[in-house]
C-alpha cells in the first residue's frame, strides 16, 4: 500500500448493500466525502462551522473506479492524499478491505471554496493545509 496523508477504518453496514449483496456503488462516494469531513476535523476545520463564516467547499468533479466489491460487515480503509490545483484542491481517495488491503474503489475528488457567494482561488485551502507534506 502506498502512503497516505491520512486513514479512515469503516465498518459496512446493512442497509449500504443492494440485493447482490455488495455495497452500492453510491455509497463509496459517501465513504470519501466522511473521509474527507473526518480529514478537515483532524486539521482543526469543521464543515459546519466553515459554513457558519461563510465558507463553502464544493465537489466540482468526482471519478470513481470500482475495483473489488465490498460486502455487509466487511471493514475496511479508506484512505487519501492531496494536492493543490490552481484554485482547486484535488483528494486522491483509495478504499482497501481491510482484511487483505485489496483495492475496493480509488477515487478523485476535485473541490473549490466559494467565499461570501464568490468563487475563490483557493485561499482557504492554502492555509488549511500549508502545515502538510506534498
Amino acid at each position: 500500500m502506498k502512503e497516505y496523508i491520512y486513514k479512515l477504518t469503516i465498518k459496512v453496514r446493512d442497509y449500504e448493500c443492494d440485493l447482490q449483496g455488495v455495497v452500492n456503488n453510491s455509497n463509496y462516494q459517501h465513504y470519501m466525502e466522511h473521509t474527507r469531513h473526518e480529514f478537515l476535523e483532524s486539521l482543526g476545520e469543521n464543515f459546519g462551522v466553515m459554513h457558519e463564516k461563510g465558507v463553502d467547499a464544493f465537489v466540482s468533479r468526482v471519478d470513481i473506479q470500482y475495483k473489488t466489491s465490498l460486502r455487509s460487515g466487511d471493514s475496511f480503509v479508506s484512505c487519501l492524499n492531496l494536492s493543490k490545483e490552481g484554485p482547486k484542491l484535488v483528494f486522491y481517495q483509495d478504499i482497501y478491505r481491510a482484511s487483505d488491503m485489496v483495492l475496493a474503489a480509488k477515487g478523485k475528488v476535485e473541490t473549490v471554496v466559494v467565499e461570501d457567494g464568490k468563487l475563490t482561488r483557493g485561499e482557504y485551502f492554502d492555509e488549511l493545509i500549508k502545515g502538510l507534506k506534498k
